[in-house]
């Protein structure tokens, strides 16, 4: 990925960036990006310590760079820092946390479709639409580690993440980004079929959307999510 986390939102994170030598922000997206993937393919499992030392040894890095990746990666959701214990792994979600993910998504994204489409500005649209169209040059064929399939996630994560933006409800998109969904979705399953619909379901948000037609986008937008629910349920239900 580039210098900047776009792995989440496609906008770097707040401090990210602004006043940093080049050449120690590669550094420190390196290793947030390494150690992410390590988590991502449990090889860090769920739930483990994290020894930043351990770490530092791995990546022949300092601890510094190392701290700097485990903050972001708890902004993240991925790891919990506890008093006198130090950084672990956050565990996977179980069926009932996964359920109740899809619950508050329920509540929040159709109403940000519905209100992006009333709301969105031109150029907010011109987004939503290119990030749809580039998600069509990441095919949900990928399967297995992080580095095959982190593109697709990124840019599903960022579709999201600009509907709800262009709701022009700033805290209901600080809700949406918050929930970090698709990085606890694709760290419990990263298998995505040759005739996974997900492209599909998109399609039909963000046509909804273009068109300003309010209910139909909060009705692309729920059923999308039913059936991606759906799809990850019977995942996990698989031998």
């Amino acid at each position: 990925m580039p210098p900047q986390d776009t792995s989440a939102t496609g906008a770097p994170r707040e401090g990210q960036g602004r006043d940093v030598p080049p050449a120690r922000q590669a550094l420190s997206d390196s290793v947030y990006e390494n150690i992410k993937a390590m988590v991502m393919d449990h090889e860090i499992t769920p739930g483990a310590r994290v020894s930043i030392e351990a770490l530092a040894r791995s990546l022949s890095v300092s601890p510094t760079p190392i701290r700097e990746a485990l903050a972001r990666l708890e902004a993240d959701g991925l790891v919990v820092k506890r008093p006198l214990s130090g950084y672990r792994t956050t565990e996977l979600l179980t069926r009932q946390g996964l359920e109740e993910l899809f619950e508050m998504r329920q509540l929040l994204e159709p109403r940000a479709a519905a209100l992006a489409a009333v709301n969105a500005s031109e150029d907010q649209l011109d987004a939503i639409e290119r990030i749809a169209e580039e998600m069509h040059t990441h095919p949900g064929t990928a399967a297995g580690r992080y580095a095959a399939y982190r593109g697709f996630a990124a840019l599903d994560q960022r579709l999201h993440d600009a509907i709800a933006q262009a709701s022009g409800r700033p805290l209901l998109a600080d809700a949406v980004e918050r929930l970090h969904s698709h990085l606890h979705i694709f760290r419990l399953s990263s298998q995505l079929g040759a005739d996974d619909p997900t492209l599909a379901e998109h399609q039909r948000v963000v046509h909804a959307i273009l068109r300003r037609n309010a209910d139909r986008a909060a009705e692309a937008m729920a059923e999308h999510l039913v059936r991606s629910l759906g799809r990850q349920l019977s995942r996990d239900e698989e031998p």
